[in-house]
């Protein structure tokens, strides 16, 4: 009496008289895919180059990447900038020039051991490592105790490591580059090489490193961009990362918008980028419009930067891009939400309130026709900053908003994410009517969540001649509604002595 997966047995050439079970698998059932990632590229003075890591806030940025820095380009204050509009869902890469180097400093007459910082930058020259007895040290069997030492992060403690000569060096290096079985992992601070050195170090002695640099000084939007081939570099780092916002910070060189628009096309996320410090807007428009590009895939934010508060580095005020404001906040919204008229955490001001100026309606509509995007205050709702006009670089206006990139790729990668399962198996009605119930459940639960106005999905033999099912083809047409964003509220009101209001039933006024 055997128990099998439907499909494992041929049940139209049983020989044995028995029972037999089959299990069937349940009807497959589709669940969103995340679109709270924001994607940042930029510098920093420590942490791993091109690798992304997944970043949750400001404090988690400062923990991996060291903390945020006064200088363009930089990742921390990207993060810090987007965390205050309410995205907490990162995927951080570092980018340098090819100059940074690693702080080191030896230990031990004759160099016994080389401690090497984990990651090039200058937070490295903040490292110490500290010589010590070790806990279970004797006389007859001395021991030292390593401690570890990086200001913002939790003491690395190496302890009783024993051993004479060389041989003491060399189970240093092994504690610190392998852990000590069943104490504690190997450092993720420093590395070690062993040297030739036999003498015993100083006990107890402090060595701090040094020689750690950044590799910024000739950072470029084309360094941020990176490579394309393996190894991949700088945006191209954030490939299959599921980042449905991306940024590259400060990148403000129009000449590389065409190539993060194609990254957007092709990864299926929304490119925010912007145009230069206190820029014009008749240079905005005629940069957009010579940069070739016309496309949902990329928001270009107009040069009117913002001044912060920065508590980091002395509670200066610092001028940053819009970019991380408005990426922060499309990634903290729902997909089907536009950053229009949304209000922004975090802003002392822009260039453009700083000199006590507002944006008139022609400038608006000027930045408008553009197809750019802009900071402003205040707002159709009130005084507070936000996007005013919550669009993409597309001519197209039925593209053109913030709520079609976003709910296209988010459909389209949830699609892709789930769908291909049904690859494989025999296509019969059966498999067609499941692969159908699975989009309009799906589709069914945006709809009762009201993110879509409506929906309709054909797959049956309307759409699947025999033809093309022959040659293993099965296809499904699914058209979605999205809901609309009001832009523009039109109230017409009639008021005056002479004016006549028909009712039912009229108010009884005392």
């Amino acid at each position: 009496m055997p128990i099998t997966q439907q499909g494992s047995i041929n049940t139209t050439a049983l020989q044995v008289p028995n029972l037999y079970v089959q299990i069937v698998a349940p009807q497959p059932a589709l669940n969103g895919v995340p679109t709270n990632i924001l994607g940042v590229v930029g510098t920093a003075n420590w942490g791993p180059v091109n690798s992304p890591s997944i970043v949750s806030g400001p404090n988690d940025c400062a923990q991996q990447f060291g903390p945020m820095q006064a200088r363009k380009y930089d990742l921390g204050t990207a993060v810090y900038t987007a965390s205050l509009q309410g995205a907490s869902n990162f995927r951080a890469v570092r980018v340098t020039d090819g100059t940074d180097t690693a702080a080191s400093v030896t230990l031990g007459t004759g160099i016994g051991i080389t401690f090497t910082a984990k990651y090039t930058g200058s937070l490295g020259n903040s490292l110490t490592v500290t010589v010590g007895t070790g806990t279970n040290s004797t006389g007859g069997a001395p021991t030292y105790k390593l401690t570890v030492n990086l200001p913002g992060q939790l003491s690395e403690v190496f302890d009783n490591i024993g051993g004479t000569g060389n041989a003491l060096y060399a189970n240093m290096a092994a504690a610190i580059n392998s852990g000590q079985s069943g104490l504690r992992g190997p450092s993720q601070l420093i590395v070690a090489t062993l040297g030739s050195g036999t003498t015993a170090p100083t006990n107890p002695s402090t060595v701090s490193l040094s020689g750690g640099t950044d590799g910024v000084s000739s950072i470029s939007s084309a360094t941020l961009i990176g490579q394309d081939t393996n190894p991949r570099k700088g945006m191209y780092a954030l490939r299959g990362t599921g980042a449905s916002v991306v940024m590259l910070a400060d990148a403000d060189d129009s000449t590389q918008w065409t190539l993060q628009n194609a990254y957007g096309l092709a990864e299926g996320a929304y490119m925010v980028t912007t145009s230069p410090v206190g820029d014009t807007i008749s240079n905005f428009a005629s940069t957009l419009s010579g940069a070739g590009i016309d496309s949902y895939a990329l928001k270009a934010v107009f040069g009117d930067w913002c001044y912060i508060t920065d508590t980091v580095n002395g509670g200066i005020t610092r001028l940053v891009s819009p970019q991380g404001f408005v990426a922060g906040k499309l990634a903290a919204l729902s997909p089907e939400q536009s950053s229009l008229n949304k209000p922004l955490s975090g802003i002392i001001a822009t260039q453009k309130t700083y000199a006590r100026q507002q944006y008139s309606d022609a400038e608006l509509q000027a930045i408008a026709a553009a197809r750019g995007e802009v900071i402003a205050n205040p707002s159709p709702g009130g005084s507070y900053f936000s996007p005013r006009l919550g669009i993409n670089s597309s001519s197209n206006v039925a593209v053109n908003g913030d709520n079609y990139p976003r709910m296209t790729n988010y459909i389209a990668a949830t699609l892709n994410a789930g769908m291909g399962i049904f690859v494989g198996q025999v296509q019969s009605p059966t498999v067609q009517q499941s692969a159908k119930a699975t989009l309009d459940n799906f589709l069914q639960n945006m709809f009762q969540q009201r993110m879509i106005q409506d929906w309709k999905v054909i797959l049956d033999a309307s759409n699947n001649p025999q033809n093309r099912v022959a040659l293993g083809y099965m296809q499904a047409d699914v058209k979605v509604v999205y809901l609309s964003i009001i832009r523009y509220f039109l109230i017409n009101l009639e008021g005056g002595q002479t004016t006549v209001i028909v009712r039912n039933s009229s108010p009884n006024f005392q």
